[in-house]
């Protein structure tokens, strides 16, 4: 295996949309994408993105205009992606479940002017109240009609009728069969890989107001090269790739729409997740590889419907987006004779950073070892300038040629995370154990301070997760007059299972320290969950400062 310097050396970073005509050279006539259905080649996706790049320079698309794509899974988001590549504008990724306000404030941040969204009443009246507020100029319309396969069309047009939106005819609204023929040929972009933004992604907005990270050409070849070097067992031209995360999620933008282009890969696309739909489209397809985030695997185990389906044609999975117990992993592979392995990632290092290598040398528990070309410290969480020693807990940094450019418009955000040598601080807490193998322990934002000690979330989770009867779990810090913070376990429980707070307590004193020990159990029908299925802390941490400031006002 070549050392990191190696690996960097014999990296030459390349426009994004090169991976597909690359691709189209070489697997023109194999599908490149399955929607419901209806199936398009690598040659059909190619010509599509040629005459929408054409039509987008027509309106003065390029170097350094952002474009917004407010998109679900369907082939538009493919065909937009790198077209608007080719011609060196920038894409810039929105949630179609954002609300209008959320839209608003990014498009404004991000000096988006023109949007990509469906004709569908659900995401295109956010958008086009948007545009009513003046933040937008113009809205490319793409028919959710079109995606689909003529007797899918016909239903959908009867009885879907009322989900459609009623799209202004003027100027500012141009549907996409316009957009098609607005142009006549595709004029070469000057693109610097190095300096030119390739995607503005922001960041989930967790830990305050969302930032854009800059992800240039270079940083995202960067990632796709190490995620070829990671699914190296991968078989070009062969392989089908179920896409249910979000393209909008630079996870899924990677590892499921980059990784398949650079494969020859079909994209089985699925608009959202719904596990029957996802159980048989696995089916139909013989789908081979599925990047996914434990809540969707933990779905899939745990439901009854499983059985009735064979899911053996699965082959590679790569979890990521949240910690992945253990349980869940051997389970899921007991069910595919998959390999199923944790690796890790930030929207900053576009994503993938760490994974565990695809065969049955990974560790659970671990992340796994940094991909190639990228290296890693840990840091002392007070002073940030200390290494920590091998195998102590401290701050993960990250450099390598996948590290962003910076933040949009955040000079003192990018001088806050990045350091004069390139390393990326994560805000996540970890060691590296001898081989090389590293492990989080928890963000540096979720450590409960209990009586003067460090209490670690992820710990008492795993805890947790080893009863038989816990499906979901989230813990989070309250306030405690004696300790100062406490832990409180919010936990979702399997069908047909019942446990009191009082006996999971005696369960965990044989799992965890008395200062670990959660002080609350809070059991529930429903966990709340991030758009992407990721178990979401932010909103119990909000309902408990509201329950306090109740208390406090009644008392008062």
């Amino acid at each position: 295996m070549s050392t990191v310097e190696e690996w960097v050396a014999g990296f030459t970073p390349r426009p994004v949309h090169e991976y597909l005509e690359e691709t189209i050279r070489t697997f023109g006539d194999r599908p490149a994408m399955d929607f419901m259905g209806k199936v398009w080649t690598y040659a059909q996706l190619g010509a599509m993105a040629d005459r929408t790049a054409a039509g987008l320079q027509a309106m003065g698309v390029g170097p350094g205009t952002h474009v917004g794509l407010c998109l679900p899974n369907t082939p538009f988001y493919p065909v937009f992606y790198f077209a608007l590549l080719r011609i060196g504008a920038t894409v810039v990724n929105f949630n179609p479940l954002y609300v209008e306000r959320e839209i608003a404030s990014q498009a404004r941040d991000a000096d988006v002017r023109i949007m990509v969204t469906m004709d569908l009443k659900l995401i295109f009246d956010k958008v086009e109240e948007v545009r009513k507020e003046k933040i937008l100029d113009t809205i490319i319309v793409c028919p959710m009609a079109d995606c689909l396969p003529t007797v899918k069309k016909v239903l959908f047009s009867l009885f879907k009728r009322k989900e459609l939106a009623a799209v202004p005819r003027d100027p500012a609204h141009i549907q996409f069969a316009d957009l098609q023929t607005k142009g006549a040929s595709v004029a070469a972009a000057d693109i610097d890989p190095a300096t030119a933004v390739a995607v503005l992604q922001y960041t989930g907005g967790t830990t305050g107001v969302p930032k854009g990270a800059m992800l240039t050409h270079s940083n995202l070849s960067a990632n796709i090269e190490q995620m070829r070097d990671i699914f190296d067992k991968a078989r070009p031209g062969q392989e089908k790739m179920l896409c249910v995360l979000p393209f909008f999620h630079v996870f899924a933008m990677t590892v499921g729409q980059n990784l398949s282009v650079v494969l020859g890969a079909e994209m089985v696309l699925q608009p959202r997740f719904e596990l029957k739909a996802v159980l048989d489209v696995i089916k139909r397809k013989g789908v081979t590889l599925f990047p996914g985030v434990p809540t969707i695997f933990t779905a899939i185990n745990n439901s009854h419907m499983t059985k009735n389906y064979d899911l053996t044609t699965i082959d590679l999975c790569l979890s990521g987006g949240a910690p992945l117990p253990v349980e869940v992993k051997e389970e899921f592979e007991r069910l595919t004779g998959c390999i199923l392995v944790e690796g890790y990632g930030l929207t900053e290092s576009s994503p993938v950073a760490v994974a565990n290598p695809l065969d049955h040398t990974s560790r659970a528990g671990s992340i796994g070892l940094p991909v190639p070309g990228t290296n890693v410290r840990f840091v002392d969480i007070e002073d940030r300038k200390t290494l920590v020693p091998l195998g102590e807990k401290g701050e993960l940094c990250l450099q390598g040629p996948q590290i962003m450019k910076g933040y949009w418009k955040r000079d003192d955000a990018t001088a806050e995370a990045i350091e004069a040598d390139g390393f990326l601080h994560t805000g996540d807490v970890g060691y590296q154990d001898e081989d090389g193998f590293i492990y989080l322990v928890d963000r540096i934002k979720d450590l409960i301070l209990c009586s003067g000690y460090n209490v670690y979330p992820r710990v008492i989770e795993e805890a947790i997760y080893q009863h038989d009867a816990v499906l979901e779990v989230i813990v989070i810090a309250i306030p405690d007059e004696y300790r100062g913070q406490s832990p409180k376990a919010f936990i979702k429980l399997k069908e047909g299972h019942q446990v009191t707070g009082p006996e999971m307590k005696e369960f965990l004193k044989h799992h965890l320290s008395a200062i670990e020990l959660p002080r609350a159990f809070e059991f529930r029908d429903e966990l709340p969950k991030t758009m992407v299925g990721k178990l979401s802390k932010k909103e119990l941490v909000e309902e408990e400062a509201a329950k306090r400031a109740a208390m406090e006002a009644k008392s008062a």
